[in-house]
């Protein structure tokens, strides 16, 4: 009993922390790269191989701007129910913040995701993939570049097309979905 009313007071805690201090999600990243149930890192530009592709030069342009995606993901287990719907209510309360946009909401049969950007109608600070399953987990994805734009992002979905990117690099990743 001790021990789920110490789970309790434990999420509570953190729950009005997390509201009262206004945390970003850059602060997030670093925070939770400390909590065992996460699995955090970056990926370059690079490693989607998008340079030795055939590219139109809007394609290069809008890879040009990409510089890096940071990935966050939460691998749900029995014993860790608190802690990821802790992360979850923390994560979702960052994203409401007046500084994000919300593009998109998608429902599918692995789990719910949103799309975000952070910046305005011209030029995103960055693009935010928010996604969660409540049997599986969580994944958070931060895009990051310089001088991006919405109409770059349609430019590099086609780029990553036309790329040879076999998923190298992303095993953990990968593992982490398959559950």
């Amino acid at each position: 009993m001790k021990k789920v009313y110490l789970m309790i007071m434990l999420i509570l805690g953190f729950t009005i922390s997390s509201c009262s201090s206004e945390q970003s999600l850059q602060e997030y990243y670093i925070a939770s790269a400390e909590n065992p149930n996460f699995m955090s890192f970056d990926l370059p530009s690079s490693l989607l191989d998008l340079e030795k592709s055939n590219l139109s030069n809007s394609e290069m342009e809008a890879v040009s701007s990409l510089k890096k995606l940071n990935v966050l993901a939460f691998q749900k287990k029995d014993t860790n129910e608190a802690d990821y719907q802790a992360q979850k209510a923390a994560i979702k309360l960052i994203l409401k913040d007046d500084d994000y946009s919300e593009l998109m909401k998608i429902n599918t049969a692995m789990g719910k995701a949103t799309l975000q950007l952070k910046g305005d109608d011209d030029t995103i600070d960055e693009l935010v993939i928010y996604g969660d399953n409540d049997e599986k987990g969580l994944i958070l994805v931060r895009v990051l570049g310089d001088d991006m734009n919405p109409a770059s992002f349609v430019q590099l979905i086609k780029a990553m097309e036309k790329s040879d990117f076999d998923g190298e690099g992303l095993e953990k990743l990968g593992d982490l979905l398959k559950g």
